[in-house]
């Protein structure tokens, strides 16, 4: 993110700026894109005739896309103004929203949702280091409760969203109503936000994205191939050793460059144990709630019977009762902390996903509903408080890190679960099949299995919820070789 940043603007106590909100309104709109294709799924199968493990991809590259240019972003954003990131980050977006709208074929809407991601990630870090910069330390808490309305409420909505709209027409509906509205809301931007930074000429090390962009894509791309019954497996092992060596190769390019250069993303920053517990936490959180998200709907339409509308209605109480709970959930913690907050949610996470391992084809879908909401709400008390102390823990000339190793390693664990919950449904559904079980009762068990492993996947944010402090405390700043000429101070308890 920028470095050149000549003066924190005036912000009196207890306002959000106004370019915070223009940013977060913006973020809202582009992130949203992120899930809702996923209720649109059964009917994308039906009219590109392709399969599940192949819809799943209209996501999946989504988020992969976006961890490969999240990086790239701190490189970016250096070189450009606050206005001129907006203005490119938003068309970009809408030319990916665009191509998307008028795919002739499956291959055609992959690479709409490419294009759409590759703007949708300079607004996340965008967001995040402006945030960082412009709003007091007392009040980043109440901010950040706002601002996950965007990073994790948008997400949480998709499939309600997209339910209503495909009530009333196809699938390419979901991004004609889009377009007018990013549209205005670049338009609104382009007006209103107010440069924070200077430019600067800086240099890039493209070693080190092409290698991020092979290992974390070819991990998660093998993962999906390990469903296939076609003989997929095989090639699927075989990537994602390949794409495991090629993080291990990032990893160590990085560490020489921390020495000699100028890092894609500066591992130092896990030095700090607040915000390594805080980078795993967030990535358990969101591989478990996209995994989910992406279940529900092939249980609730293809297994239920519900059409996308009825879906919809479904899942809209629990991510409307996430976004309201954001800024509230943001006070709570600037008062107590994260310990009130934090500990539940993770419980909550595991409890609603364990409930999900026992769906059936009779289980009340006032249930459905209550397992969803009771996720919805657990994952709303822990992303703001994690992230507002995960941030919060490192020094300002880490912020542009952090914040790009945050929405990396977000993106590359909701992907990764993604493709995990439909690898592992699809397996456990192909090996009954095979052994002479009906279809239903066979996908009925591989998707209980899916729900089983994300479950025992959020049990390990228990444990890491246990270990993070209540506020940002001083002795953080002793996982740090240099901590020690970077002050770090306690967030006021209100």
């Amino acid at each position: 993110m920028p470095t050149a940043i000549q003066e924190r603007p005036a912000v009196k106590t207890g306002r959000i700026p106004t370019v915070v909100r223009l940013l977060v309104l913006a973020t809202f709109v582009v992130i949203l894109n992120e899930t809702i294709l996923i209720n649109a799924i059964p009917r994308l199968m039906d009219s590109l005739r392709i399969t599940e493990q192949s819809a799943q991809w209209v996501s999946t590259a989504f988020m992969l896309t976006m961890a490969a240019v999240i990086p790239i972003t701190g490189w970016f954003l250096q070189r450009v103004t606050t206005r001129q990131a907006y203005a490119i980050a938003m068309g970009v977006f809408l030319a990916g929203t665009a191509l998307s709208a008028v795919a002739p074929s499956f291959e055609v809407l992959l690479l709409g949702r490419i294009v759409q991601a590759a703007g949708t990630a300079v607004m996340m870090p965008l967001l995040m280091t402006t945030l960082m910069i412009v709003v007091p330390e007392h009040d980043r808490g109440r901010v950040m409760g706002n601002v996950t309305l965007a990073i994790s409420v948008a997400p949480a909505l998709g499939p309600a969203v997209s339910g209503l709209i495909l009530q009333v027409g196809s699938w390419r509906l979901l991004f004609v109503v889009v377009l007018p509205i990013a549209a205005l809301v670049t338009v609104l931007g382009l007006r209103k936000v107010e440069n924070i930074s200077e430019p600067q000429v800086s240099s890039i090390d493209w070693l080190s994205v092409s290698v991020a962009a092979l290992g974390f894509g070819g991990l998660v791309y093998g993962l999906s191939l390990l469903g296939e019954t076609d003989g997929g497996i095989g090639l699927g092992i075989g990537i994602v050793v390949t794409g495991i060596a090629a993080i291990a190769v990032f990893v160590i390019r990085q560490l020489k460059l921390q020495r000699s250069g100028v890092p894609l993303m500066d591992l130092r920053t896990l030095g700090h144990r607040t915000f390594g517990l805080s980078l795993a936490l967030i990535s358990i959180g969101f591989l478990a709630m996209l995994g989910s998200m992406i279940l529900l709907p092939l249980y609730l339409q293809n297994m239920r019977g519900l059409s996308p509308l009825e879906t919809g209605l479904l899942v809209m109480p629990g991510g409307l009762a996430m976004g309201l709970l954001g800024p509230t959930v943001g006070k709570v913690f600037d008062r107590f902390g994260s310990r009130p907050l934090v500990l539940p949610g993770s419980i909550g996470m595991v409890l609603a996903l364990g409930g999900f391992t026992q769906v059936s084809m009779t289980m009340p879908y006032w249930q459905v509903l209550g397992l969803h909401a009771l996720l919805m709400v657990s994952l709303a008390a822990t992303f703001t408080p994690v992230f507002t102390l995960g941030m919060g823990a490192l020094p300002p000339h880490l912020y542009s890190h952090g914040s790009s190793m945050l929405g990396t390693l977000q993106q590359v664990a909701a992907a990764f679960g993604t493709a995990l919950v439909v690898t592992v449904m699809t397996a456990r559904t192909g090996h009954l099949v095979a052994d002479g079980v009906a279809a239903v009762p066979a996908q009925l068990s591989g998707m209980k299995l899916a729900f089983g492993v994300a479950a025992a996947l959020t049990l390990v944010t228990i444990l890491v919820a246990a270990r993070l402090p209540r506020r940002i405390a001083a002795a953080d700043s002793q996982d740090d070789d240099r901590a020690a000429d970077q002050p770090t101070e306690d967030l006021p308890r209100g």
